[in-house]
């Protein structure tokens, strides 16, 4: 008798063209106690019940008309999946010759038994097969359970980090006099410019997410320039300009993607197509796209909403105004794509404006 009971319902397919070779080993199996036996005489229904059944184990005959095991071993193989490579496959044939039983446990076969069999090595056998067989099983559901722990973790983290993003992004806001809903109209706005551009989705969140740090270097900007109530004489205006290399500087050395974009986005957001911009004067294409992304955004909605030193401007007249600064402030390619959503910047507009 089968000496571990959870083999005993244990999923066995026996293929063999004889059906007295059939009846034997079903019959010594099922007076052992396993009681999840099935068995086909034609090869050509093979790959279908196995992939209905899938089989803990396939107790397969070589030698067959029609179709040969070794076809049959070529073809289940070439169905694994990736990951997969365990063939649940136990040969069993007249043929003694060492090189074919090599060729079997070659082609996929774990184990080979030559007919006629002494019944109890047979379920010698299939028991000590089975046993490895789970044990394989157990260890893929360990892992498969271990990797879903890890993405689990993974995104766990990575949420953690776009909270630590944006609060510190609120810290910004308690200084500055812009309003909270002006860091998040840029992240929506950065959003939907990215993916018009072509990229992806996991990288346009990534960079709308850290476009969220694009004005963090204000936190250096002392209080009577950060909040003064009108315009700027040229040596404040100086000083602010700095917040792009400060805000640069905070976000350095980090291993996180949104800090290292965070941080390139900072310090290029005010750059200029034409290279009028700062703080270092880049031209064109030199200009990281990340930063040019934010850099349109950035001044849409500075257009669009109240500031101390400015009244809004109406969507149409910022509009123009960027079309005017197309190839001067602004990549031209990108500012065609930008029109290209205003549906969405409108609607963005209207739901988070400042009211």
């Amino acid at each position: 008798m089968l000496r571990k009971e959870p083999f005993a319902n244990a999923k066995i397919l026996i293929v063999d063209d004889e059906a007295t070779s059939i009846h034997l080993l079903m019959k010594v199996l099922t007076d052992a106690g396993y009681t999840n036996v099935r068995a086909t005489q034609d090869p050509h229904e093979v790959e279908k019940l196995y992939n209905q059944i899938k089989p803990d184990l396939l107790v397969l005959d070589l030698h067959m008309p029609h179709m040969e095991g070794f076809k049959i071993m070529e073809r289940l193989k070439a169905e694994q999946k990736e990951g997969d490579t365990y063939l649940p496959i136990l040969v069993i044939s007249q043929e003694r010759n060492r090189v074919i039983q090599f060729s079997a446990l070659e082609a996929g076969a774990k184990d080979f038994l030559v007919k006629p069999y002494d019944s109890v090595e047979v379920l010698l056998r299939i028991r000590n097969f089975l046993e490895v067989r789970m044990m394989h099983q157990q260890i893929r559901e360990q892992n498969k359970l271990l990797e879903r722990r890890i993405q689990e973790r993974t995104e766990q983290l990575y949420q953690n980090q776009i909270d630590t993003i944006k609060r510190l992004s609120r810290a910004v806001e308690y200084r500055d006099s812009e309003t909270g809903a002006h860091t998040t109209r840029i992240e929506q706005y950065v959003y939907y410019l990215a993916k018009a551009l072509g990229f992806g989705e996991e990288e346009s969140k990534i960079i709308s997410t850290a476009s969220l740090l694009h004005d963090v270097g204000k936190i250096g900007i002392p209080d009577h320039i950060l909040q003064k109530k009108g315009p700027l004489t040229p040596e404040e205006r100086e000083i602010m300009k700095t917040h792009t290399t400060i805000g640069a500087k905070l976000l350095s050395g980090s291993a996180s993607t949104f800090l290292k974009m965070g941080e390139e986005i900072a310090l290029t957001h005010h750059e200029c197509w034409d290279g009028t911009g700062y703080p270092r004067g880049l031209m064109g294409s030199n200009i990281p796209m990340a930063g040019r992304i934010c850099g349109l955004c950035d001044v849409f909605d500075a257009l669009t909403s109240q500031r101390p030193y400015k009244e809004i401007w109406p969507n149409e007249k910022a509009l123009k105004e960027i079309e005017q600064e197309r190839g001067t402030h602004f990549d031209p390619h990108m500012v065609d794509c930008f029109f290209k959503i205003l549906p969405e910047i409108r609607r963005i507009h209207e739901e988070y404006g400042d009211f």
